[in-house]
C-alpha cells in the first residue's frame, strides 16, 4: 500500500482556533455571570440527559457487547501492528497510564460520597426503592450501583475506541485521528477536511471542558481538605497555590513526553492507589468488606439488565439522570481522546491484551476501589460510628470524604496521602489528555510523534485557568458547576460521533471478521513508517 509523503508538523487552525475560542467565551461568561452559565447548561444538561436516555443506555451496552464479543472470540488474537510487533512498555507501565489516565480525581472522590449518598438517600436516589434509608440492604444497593457506574460498562466506553482507532492505525494504515476509526462506516469521507475538523473540535471541546470541571471540582475538594484538617483559611490565593502546584506538575509531565514523564507519573500514581488500598484494607472492617461486596456483586448481577436499560422509569430522576446518565455522559465526552491516548500505549499488544488492560483490569480495579473505601464508610454509617450522611447534607456532595478520613486510626498519614492522590490523579489525566488534544490540533501526526511542546503548554496554562477563574470568582464549589454541565452536555455531542464508532467497530471486527483476522498477519511492524499522515 503506497503512503503519502508525511506533511509538516503545522498547527491546524481549523480545529485550534474555534475549540479555543469556545473555551476561552465559557470561561469569561462564567467570570461576568456565572449564575447564567450555570442556567444555561443545566437546561442543556438535563434536555440531553432526560430526553436522550435511553440513546445513552443503548450505546452503553453495545460497547460493553462489542468489547465483550472481541475479547472472547477469535478476533482478540489481532495483534496491533502486526503479528512481529512487540509492546513499547510493560504490563504493569501500561495498565497504570490506563488506570490512572481515565479516572482522574473521581475514584478518590466518590468511593466514600457515593454509595453514602445512595444509602442515606441523600436527594432522593432510593425514593423509588422498596426499603428504607440506612438499612442493610440500602447498603447492599449502594455498593452494587457504585459497582455499576463505576466498571465493566463506562471502562467498555474508552476501550472500544481506543480499540479501533489502534487497529484502524497499526493494522490498516489509517491516519493516526479519531476520524480514521469510522472510515470502515463512512470510507473515505472521513479525510474530508470538514468532517475531520468537526470531529476534532466536538473532541477537543468536549475534554478541554472537562478537564477544567475536573480541575475545578478537585482543587475545591483538597482546599476543602486543607481548610478542615489543617485550618488554612480557603480563598482566591489558595486556590491558586493549588491549581499552580497541579498545573506545573501535569504540564512538566507531558512535556517531557509519553515514555518518559507521563509513563513515570502514571506509576507513581498507582503504586500510591496500591498503598491506600493495602492500608486501608488492613485497618478497616476486612469481613464486613469482604462480606458486603460479594452479597452486592450478586445483587448488581440480578439487576445488571433492568439498571443498563432503565431510563428513570424505574429508579427516578434523582438516581438515574442525576448519577448514571451523569457518568455516561462524562465518560462518552472522554472516550475519544482517551481513545487516542490507550491506542499510543497499546502498540504490540494483541485485542484481548488490550481489552484485558483497558478494560478488564481498571474494572476490577474499581470494584476493589469500591469495596474497600465505600465498604468501610457504610459499616461506620450503619454502626453509628459516624453519620458520613449528614456532614453530606450539611456540607456537599463530597464533604463525606474528609470526614471519613479523619475517623481513620492513621488520619495523619491518610489524609495527606489522600490530597497527594488527588493532585496526582488530577495530574496524571491532564498530562495524558493535554498531549492528545496537542497531537488532534498538529497536522501528520503519529502514534510514535510528540505533539509540539509549546501547545502542551498552551492547553495545560488554559484548562487551568479556566478552572481557576471558576472556583475563585464563580463561588468556590459551586463555581464549577456552570463548567460541570458544559462538560456533561459536551457528551451528548459526542454520543453521535460514539455511535459511528461503535458502529464502524461491528463492521471491521464483528462483521469483516474474516478480513480483520487477516490483517493480523505478518506485514510492517512499524507504525511510522505504514500510517498515512494528515493532509
Amino acid at each position: 500500500m503506497k503512503m503519502s509523503k508525511p506533511a509538516p508538523r503545522s498547527l491546524k487552525l481549523s480545529v485550534f482556533i474555534p475549540t479555543f475560542l469556545i473555551v476561552a467565551v465559557a470561561a469569561i461568561i462564567g467570570l461576568v455571570d456565572n449564575e447564567l452559565l450555570i442556567d444555561v447548561a443545566r437546561d442543556i444538561f438535563y434536555l440531553t440527559l432526560s430526553d436522550f436516555a435511553w440513546l445513552y443506555q443503548l450505546v452503553a451496552v453495545a460497547a460493553l457487547a462489542v468489547v465483550g464479543y472481541v475479547f472472547c472470540s477469535k478476533v482478540g488474537n489481532i495483534r496491533l501492528g502486526g503479528a512481529d510487533a512487540k509492546p513499547r512498555f510493560s504490563l504493569m507501565s501500561t495498565f497504570a497510564m490506563a488506570l490512572t489516565g481515565g479516572i482522574a480525581t473521581g475514584v478518590v472522590t466518590y468511593a466514600v460520597n457515593e454509595p453514602i449518598i445512595y444509602m442515606g438517600n441523600v436527594y432522593g436516589e432510593i425514593d423509588q426503592q422498596a426499603f428504607a434509608p440506612g438499612s442493610g440492604e440500602s447498603a447492599v444497593f449502594a455498593l452494587a450501583r457504585s459497582f455499576h457506574n463505576w466498571s465493566f460498562i463506562p471502562y467498555a466506553m474508552y476501550a472500544v475506541v481506543g480499540m479501533m482507532i489502534a487497529y484502524m492505525h497499526y493494522n490498516r494504515h489509517q491516519r493516526f485521528s479519531i476520524s480514521a476509526a469510522i472510515s470502515p462506516i463512512i470510507g473515505d469521507h472521513h479525510r474530508r477536511p470538514a468532517i475531520t475538523a468537526i470531529i476534532d473540535i466536538v473532541s477537543v471541546l468536549a475534554i478541554a471542558l472537562g478537564l477544567a470541571s475536573s480541575l475545578g471540582a478537585g482543587v475545591a475538594l483538597i482546599g476543602s481538605g486543607v481548610s478542615r484538617e489543617y485550618g488554612v483559611s480557603v480563598g482566591p490565593s489558595t486556590w491558586l497555590v493549588l491549581v499552580a502546584i497541579i498545573t506545573v506538575i501535569f504540564i512538566a509531565s507531558s512535556v517531557s513526553g509519553l515514555k518518559r514523564g507521563i509513563c513515570y507519573l502514571s506509576s507513581l500514581n498507582a503504586y500510591l492507589y496500591y498503598a491506600m488500598l493495602a492500608l486501608l484494607l488492613i485497618i478497616g472492617p476486612m469481613v464486613y468488606m469482604l462480606n458486603l461486596s460479594t452479597t452486592s456483586i450478586g445483587y448488581w448481577l440480578n439487576n445488571f439488565f433492568i439498571w443498563s436499560f432503565d431510563t428513570k422509569e424505574l429508579g427516578g430522576e434523582a438516581l438515574v439522570t442525576w448519577w448514571t446518565m451523569y457518568d455516561w455522559s462524562i465518560w462518552i465526552a472522554y472516550a475519544p481522546l482517551m481513545g487516542l491516548f490507550l491506542a499510543r500505549i497499546s502498540y504490540g499488544r494483541t485485542l484481548r491484551e488490550f481489552l484485558m488492560i483497558n478494560w478488564v483490569l481498571p474494572a476490577i480495579f474499581g470494584i476493589v476501589w469500591f469495596t474497600v473505601w465505600g465498604g468501610s464508610a457504610i459499616q461506620w454509617q450503619l454502626d453509628g460510628t459516624l453519620d458520613l450522611a449528614a456532614i453530606i447534607r450539611e456540607d456537599g456532595a463530597v464533604a463525606g470524604l474528609w470526614g471519613f478520613l479523619h475517623q481513620l486510626p492513621l488520619a495523619w498519614l491518610l489524609v495527606p496521602a489522600t490530597i497527594l492522590a488527588l493532585i496526582l490523579s488530577f495530574a496524571t489525566a491532564a498530562d495524558s489528555m493535554s498531549a492528545t488534544i496537542a497531537t488532534i490540533c498538529t497536522r501528520g501526526m503519529t502514534a510514535d510523534d510528540e505533539s509540539p511542546t509549546f501547545q502542551k503548554i498552551l492547553w495545560g496554562v488554559s484548562i487551568s485557568v479556566i478552572a481557576y477563574v471558576m472556583v475563585a470568582f464563580g463561588g468556590g464549589e459551586q463555581g464549577v458547576d456552570g463548567i460541570k454541565y458544559l462538560a456533561a452536555a459536551g457528551g451528548f455531542f459526542v454520543v453521535f460521533l460514539f455511535v459511528l464508532v461503535l458502529a464502524a467497530s461491528v463492521r471491521a471486527l464483528i462483521y469483516g471478521r474474516e478480513s480483520a483476522i487477516a490483517t493480523a498477519r505478518p506485514k510492517d511492524a512499524s507504525s511510522g513508517s505504514t500510517a498515512a499522515s494528515e493532509g
